[in-house]
């Protein structure tokens, strides 16, 4: 039963062969066998999950129907605003405090029965690509233990690979659900900026960030979508058009549709097993119908640089109101500023830090336009080539990670290196476009990898259609290896 997608769920809680307590146990249950060498949770709401699996139960019961999500365990990233839930963004300036009210997705969850089981581990404010950068610890990947999950959002990541939550929904601003999805061997998806509701996300990088899904098929993370996105008056930044559509052509294959391989995206840096699996993949594609070209795309090589000199840059301007005065941890000083001192100091971990002086340096008077200008201007030329290049093909694909899962531990010492792990992410936060990450084959260690598929603002359905088509064409079925033992 923890092992049901959400479709399978949702079938079986309509068909009264089982009930959203049962899924919402074996969840917790999957969750209490795993939890002490994978650490996905910060929180697990026992209580406040079967209470709302009861819930969900009585409306089946008395014939009403919220939606797709009605009865379904799920399992939030600790950055998303949870009313009543601890909400820490995995900062010690944070613990404890336990926010009045919901965010847009949250509440949009919520409203169609969903049963909330927990709130998962994260890098500190969403900033790292391991989840090894929380301050209550690290998570370790399901496949291998002395691997890390990926980040920021590896904890839903785990919780979905191992069936501890039927549905994960995490952030991504450089890739922080493609990345830990391709690591964990599940999919992640990051919309186009502006479709999902950022009011109650914990800002990281507020141009950059996106709420998104991460679940075990394509036809999932498309009902998950549909279940978050729409305009919302409380983010100025809100998409007002129209959300639907999402499913159009989803079964439809590939025949007819162009796909660009970015050149750019593969080569020096590249795991030669996760090069096989991309090639095996697209080769599969172009079987299906699809005429498959090579596009270059020359401003991705420094669209990193160009994107760790802005995420610092909004960081230190977002994560400035945590002073001590109005949320969590506070030291006592002897001066205002003291105590602002002392709190953030005592508060933020050493990648928060260095990201806000990069950051407060890059703003720094006589060193804006040097920087922070120039990395705008960076951007602008990455968005007109991703869009010339949406011209000549319907979407972009490439590996999601340079890598499979790597080591703990083997790159905390060496940032840069843990920067290279989003190369193939970034471009499509800095432009804004969708993509999404499918698990396409196990390197020679047994590890997944990831394929990545972009496309252009609002490609959702085209997105979706050439994701289902890799997952049909591939057929991965793989779970980690030791899922039994937490059975």
């Amino acid at each position: 039963m923890s092992d049901y997608t959400l479709s399978e769920a949702a079938t079986a809680l309509r068909d009264g062969s089982t009930s959203s307590r049962e899924l919402t146990d074996a969840a917790l249950d999957r969750a209490a066998k795993s939890e002490a060498e994978l650490h996905a949770f910060l929180t697990l709401d026992h209580d406040g999950a079967r209470s709302a699996a009861e819930a969900a139960d009585g409306s089946f019961a008395s014939g009403r129907d919220s939606g797709a999500f009605q009865g379904i365990p799920v399992a939030l990233k600790d950055n998303l605003v949870t009313r009543g839930i601890a909400t820490t963004a995995a900062s010690q300036i944070l613990a404890g405090w336990v926010p009045p009210y919901d965010g847009t997705a949250v509440v949009r969850l919520k409203g169609q029965g969903a049963v909330v089981v927990g709130k998962t581990n994260l890098d500190e404010f969403a900033m790292g690509s391991s989840t090894e950068n929380s301050a209550f610890g690290p998570s370790r990947n399901p496949w291998d233990t002395d691997r890390v999950p990926g980040g920021s959002s590896g904890g839903s990541a785990i919780a979905v690979a191992v069936g501890s939550a039927v549905v994960g929904f995490g952030s991504d601003t450089g890739g922080s659900i493609r990345q830990p999805a391709a690591l964990c061997g599940v999919v992640g998806m990051k919309p186009t900026y502006g479709l999902v509701s950022r009011y109650g996300l914990i800002a990281f990088a507020s141009s950059l960030d996106q709420i998104g899904p991460i679940t075990r098929t394509v036809e999932d993370s498309v009902t998950a979508l549909e279940a978050v996105a729409g305009h919302d008056p409380l983010d100025a930044t809100s998409y007002r058009g129209d959300r639907s559509g999402f499913r159009d052509g989803l079964e439809a294959g590939v025949r007819g549709l162009k796909i660009g391989v970015v050149r750019e995206l593969t080569g020096e840096g590249f795991e030669p097993d996760v090069e096989a699996a991309v090639r095996h993949t697209v080769d599969l594609l172009s079987d299906a119908g699809a005429e498959v070209i090579e596009v270059s795309i020359p401003s991705v090589d420094v669209s990193l640089s160009a994107y760790y000199l802005i995420a610092p840059a909004e960081c230190s301007a977002n994560l400035a109101r945590f002073d001590g005065v109005r949320y969590g941890l506070r030291r006592d000083g002897e001066t205002v500023e003291d105590m602002m001192t002392a709190t953030r100091a005592d508060g933020f971990g050493p990648e928060v830090t260095r990201r806000i002086l990069l950051g407060t340096y890059a703003l720094s008077a006589g060193y804006y336009d040097a920087f922070y200008g120039q990395a705008q201007k960076v951007r602008t030329v990455v968005l007109r080539e991703f869009e010339a290049a949406y011209r000549q093909v319907d979407v972009l694909v490439s590996a999601t990670t340079p890598t499979t899962a790597f080591e703990i531990g083997s790159k905390t010492q060496d940032p840069l290196s843990m920067y290279l792990s989003d190369i193939c992410t970034i471009p499509s936060n800095l432009t804004g476009h969708p993509a999404i990450s499918v698990p396409v084959g196990l390197d020679r260690h047994g590890l997944p990898v990831g394929f990545q598929i972009m496309a252009p603002a609002l490609g959702e359905a085209v997105l979706f259609r050439v994701a289902r088509a890799v997952e049909q064409a591939v057929a991965f079925e793989s779970r980690p290896p030791r899922l039994e033992e937490w059975t």
